[in-house]
């Protein structure tokens, strides 16, 4: 099963793929699909796009907004909170139902994957945090790999964090909690870094890892943590 690298953008999504040739169109054309879904409903219902609260959206509203707006509920935020892991949650859903059995999708630090074998996602949140990875084994499902930050990136936040990054099979929800995790934090008191653990690993989710200055704070079940500089298997890494 020889895996390719392909860096794709569709307007805002900048997203690396790592998956069999034959799937990279497959994610491609999802992408496409879901991304025209998504601006359609937002040109009609423009308080979806805006709000930075939780939003309940009618129940003939298309899967994804669905999605996006159920996981920011329960993670306190406005749906966009959820977007690049909505986008990379699809992208890897119709990979594998098109017979992948790897795939991954990384999109701005969110990242879903799907893997019959052990991979190794590498982290970076600065200077404090480097050289060192997350092994991910494999598993029937997809899971999600979400982080946000502060201090790096692109997204909105409102936090001083460093980087949260959760973990959750449900990579909508991963992402919006990373979201609302790391918009919790903010100041550089050391004792939020626990109360954010507590307050976010809600049902759903498996485990949160926060940084910041130079600490490190896991609540969950996380991935195992290992060094990257001599892992053969490092196959992606984003900040986290």
């Amino acid at each position: 099963m020889e895996k390719i690298r392909y860096r794709l953008r569709i307007k805002e999504t900048m997203a690396t793929i790592i998956a069999e040739s034959k799937f990279i169109p497959v994610a491609a054309e999802e992408v496409c699909y879901q991304r025209i879904v998504l601006e359609d409903y937002i040109s009609r219902d423009q308080e979806f796009f805006k709000t930075l609260k939780p939003y309940f959206v009618p129940e003939n509203a298309p899967e994804i907004v669905k999605k996006m707006a159920a996981a920011s509920a329960r993670a306190g935020v406005g749906p966009m909170a959820s977007v690049a892991g909505a986008i990379a949650y699809f992208a890897v859903r119709a990979m594998v139902n098109k017979g992948a059995r790897y795939a991954i999708f990384e999109n701005g630090g969110d990242i879903a994957i799907f893997t019959e074998e052990p991979v190794v996602i590498g982290l970076y949140a600065g200077e404090g945090l480097k050289n060192l990875g997350f092994k991910i084994e494999p598993r029937p499902s997809i899971i999600g790999l979400c982080s946000s930050s502060g201090k790096m990136g692109h997204s909105l936040s409102f936090g001083q964090a460093d980087s949260v990054t959760v973990v959750s099979e449900d990579p909508v929800l991963a992402d919006a909690v990373a979201t609302a995790a790391g918009n919790w934090i903010k100041n550089d008191d050391p004792r939020q870094i626990q109360k954010t653990i507590e307050r976010f690993l809600i049902p759903g989710v498996e485990g949160i890892m926060v940084v910041m200055n130079g600490q490190i704070g896991l609540g969950g079940k996380m991935p195992e943590i290992i060094s990257v500089a001599f892992s053969p298997n490092l196959i992606t890494s984003a900040w986290s």
